[in-house]
């Protein structure tokens, strides 16, 4: 197990629900941005907004100027498939897109290419943006084993802004 960092940069021991999504505030320059989209995040969503929104929000200044890399060496929790980062991009994005980061996304540079070529000339995406009404839609597909992160890491990149819609 790879410790972070900063001992700060710890996430705390949550009951987390397989379906409930972990957003990380990592950007502290706006408040009235922050409160737009955890506003959005506790919406209903679903086809007709007949889901509950679960949501589990890390706000604490230690989290200020984290990397992906800092964050997913704290994202030890077997369990957690995504997490998603409320950054500088969320913040300066007129949609408010957040980072979703595959916690399973593994360096292929250091694998023999004689064994996984394929791999490395293709490798898995590690992250996409996401608008956050469509956070939900991504926690439950994984969680589920409905969708992987590839399928929903296209369907971003399909978008003519790279940002991933509610479906």
């Amino acid at each position: 197990m790879m410790l972070p960092e900063n001992p700060e940069r710890v996430l705390p021991e949550i009951g987390r629900d397989l379906f409930d999504v972990l957003v990380i505030r990592t950007d502290f320059s706006d408040d009235e941005v922050w409160n737009e989209v955890v506003g959005e995040l506790h919406r209903p969503w679903g086809p007709d907004g007949e889901f509950a929104a679960a949501v589990q929000l890390v706000d604490a200044p230690a989290w200020s100027g984290a990397t992906a890399d800092e964050v997913l060496a704290a994202a030890v929790d077997e369990d957690l498939v995504v997490v998603f980062l409320a950054d500088l991009g969320t913040m300066q994005s007129p949609a408010r897109a957040l980072l979703a980061l595959s916690t399973n996304w593994e360096e292929v540079s250091g694998l023999d290419p004689v064994y996984y070529q394929e791999l490395i000339e293709s490798p898995e995406p590690r992250e996409f943006r996401a608008l956050p009404a469509a956070v939900h839609g991504v926690q439950v597909g994984l969680a589920l084993g409905n969708e992987d992160f590839a399928e929903f890491a296209g369907a971003a990149s399909a978008e003519p802004d790279q940002v991933l819609r509610p479906i």
